[in-house]
């Protein structure tokens, strides 16, 4: 696994309060409890959804599922695989915590895997460190997750945990790269319109071919493009 600077935001470190999960602006403590934060998920989606869909991402975002323990360390592991350290964020900035959870209350298959993931990562960090995974210290959580960030890993005693983290990267980057931070990040433009301006002129000469120039000024003059095209009743262009 790349150990890249992760957790830059999160301030982690073993701690007998615990760790607080919150989700909007980063802030910081000043107890003993650190903070773990991520930007807010969008709770509305209007573009092609029906009234049907909208509706149950309605009740899906009003429903709770993961106890606070659970989504920290839904939120530590999603900033692990994904940190914030890239010019377009990470996972939290893209509010992945929340994408992870409304999934998991989304699809019931996810849910069993999820929830004993997080118990297994527990029960691995505290025979392995003696604390659960959000209570150990950086270098502790990342040596666990390169135990079982490899699916061709053999050991037996790995597989649930194995199993659990690709799920968790599936889901992470998944989330990741359908939201608007994903798409800055790939480049992806969608269907944004562009500039036509006809077949190249060395492509003609080499066809034997010309454009007419009534044509030319009807279908490739760019300061035209904003005007309705125009038929007569004999389907000849006019404009």
């Amino acid at each position: 696994m790349d150990r890249r600077e992760t957790l830059k935001s999160l301030l982690l470190a073993p701690l007998a309060s615990g760790v607080i999960a919150t989700s909007g602006c980063v802030t910081s403590s000043n107890n003993s409890a650190a903070r773990v934060s991520w930007t807010p998920l969008p709770t509305s989606y209007s573009y092609g959804r029906t009234e049907v869909e909208q509706q149950r991402d309605r009740e899906l975002f009003a429903e709770s599922y993961f106890r606070e323990h659970e989504l920290i360390t839904i939120a530590i592991l999603c900033d692990i695989i994904l940190p914030n350290d890239h010019p377009n964020g990470g996972a939290l900035d893209a509010g992945l915590p929340d994408f992870v959870e409304f999934m998991v209350k989304d699809r019931e298959r996810y849910k069993l895997p999820v929830r004993g993931g997080i118990a297994w990562i527990d029960n691995r960090s505290i025979e392995k460190f003696g604390a659960d995974f959000i209570n150990i210290t950086e270098s502790q959580r990342l040596s666990i997750c390169d135990e079982i960030a490899y699916p061709d890993i053999q050991d037996p005693d790995l597989q649930p945990g194995i199993s659990f983290f690709t799920l968790m990267r599936n889901l992470t980057l998944t989330g990741y790269y359908t939201t608007a931070l994903g798409f800055e990040d790939l480049g992806y433009k969608g269907n944004t319109p562009n500039i036509w301006d006809g077949v190249p002129e060395e492509v003609l000469k080499k066809h034997n071919m010309t454009y007419e120039s009534e044509w030319l000024k009807k279908c490739v003059d760019q300061t035209q493009r904003d005007i309705t095209a125009e038929w007569d009743d004999d389907m000849n262009l006019l404009t």
